[in-house]
Formats: C-alpha cells, sequence, structure tokens
C-alpha cells in the first residue's frame, strides 16, 4: 500500500464537504486511502458498482481535491487514481451553517462514516478467524463510560488522537514481518443516563 503523497489531514468547509458528502464518494476515497491507487474499474469491482459510477464520482472527487491522477502506476489507458490527503477534519460547525444543503452534506457525512466504521467492524468479526492467533488477541473491542466535564472529553479525545499519532513515528523496517495495516475508531460522545 503506498501512502497518500500528501500526508496531511484536510479541513472539510462548505465547498469540500459536498463534493464528498456521497455514500458512493466516501467509500472510493476510503478504499483509496487504505488499499492505495487504483483504476476505476478495479474499484467498481469491489464495491460492486458501474465503471461508469466509479469513474464518474471519482472525477467529482477530483473536482473537490480528494484524488488526483497516479500515472506512474498506468499502463495503456487505464487511468489510476490516489487519494491526495491521509484524512480529513470535520467542523462541528458545518452542523450550523446557514445553508441548509451544507447542513444536510455534514448530517450525511457524520452517518455515513458511523455506518462505514460498523462495516469495518463487522467484517473484522465475520473474519477474524481467518487471521492469526497473535492478530486476534491483538484486537480490541473495548468501551468505557466515564462521568467528564466537556473540557475533559475534549481533553481525552485530544490525548488519544496524540498516543495513536505517535504511533506513526513507530513504523517497522520495509519487509518486517507480520506487519498489518490496523484501523482504530475512536468515539467520544455524552449520553443520558435515565
Amino acid at each position: 500500500m503506498t501512502e497518500p503523497r500528501h500526508s496531511e489531514v484536510h479541513p472539510l468547509d462548505a465547498r469540500s464537504l459536498r463534493g464528498l458528502a456521497h455514500p458512493l464518494r466516501m467509500r472510493l476515497l476510503t478504499m483509496l486511502r487504505h488499499g492505495g491507487p487504483a483504476t476505476a474499474s478495479q474499484l467498481a469491482a469491489k464495491l460492486d458498482e458501474s465503471s461508469g459510477a466509479t469513474s464518474y464520482h471519482l472525477r467529482q472527487l477530483a473536482a473537490h481535491g480528494f484524488v488526483e491522477d497516479a500515472p506512474e502506476h498506468g499502463k495503456g489507458r487505464e487511468r489510476w487514481w490516489r487519494a491526495v490527503h491521509r484524512g480529513v477534519s470535520f467542523d462541528e460547525k458545518l452542523l450550523h451553517h446557514p445553508d441548509p444543503q451544507v447542513r444536510g452534506a455534514a448530517d450525511l457525512f457524520l452517518h455515513e462514516t458511523a455506518s462505514n466504521r460498523t462495516q469495518e467492524l463487522a467484517t473484522w468479526l465475520a473474519t477474524r478467524n481467518d487471521w492469526p492467533e497473535k492478530w486476534r488477541q491483538s484486537s480490541d473491542l473495548s468501551d468505557w463510560t466515564l462521568r467528564l466535564t466537556p473540557e475533559l472529553a475534549r481533553e481525552l479525545a485530544e490525548k488519544m488522537h496524540e498516543l495513536i499519532e505517535s504511533y506513526r513515528e513507530s513504523v517497522p523496517e520495509p519487509g518486517t514481518t507480520e506487519t498489518e495495516q490496523v484501523r482504530i475508531h475512536t468515539h467520544v460522545f455524552p449520553t443520558h443516563t435515565d
């Protein structure tokens, strides 16, 4: 897998959010981020979509700066695509934007993100026995309930992000055995007790 050329996290604004907030576009971008460069046809086969649909939505993602050509992978007439950024950051203010289309796109983005994470977890649970015992023992499916102020909740989220980012520095040498891509989901949100 090849890291996106530009590894920064891209902050979503109203325009880019409208360009991304579509279920197929979000899945295409996720696949390019996790699996590296691919063609519209390859992505269509993996997602059980038509290559016309994947081609159209890849061009839309490119128009909004999320993907770009990966010509070093192409042979002949096939167009290869790669993700531009490692990820995106979502600003809560988009949910309160004066334009109802932006608010709708923000809501769709959040729900699709949650749906995609649920699907990733379901896929792991369905295929976990295909993995070696070391990986099964290294996985985690935990949850906690704490009583926190909004400030402490924000601090907790920031510390978790810092800890996770620190592991980017610990990338094993190329060719190291037993190295796999690992997905980490975090969720911090309040719940009512009654």
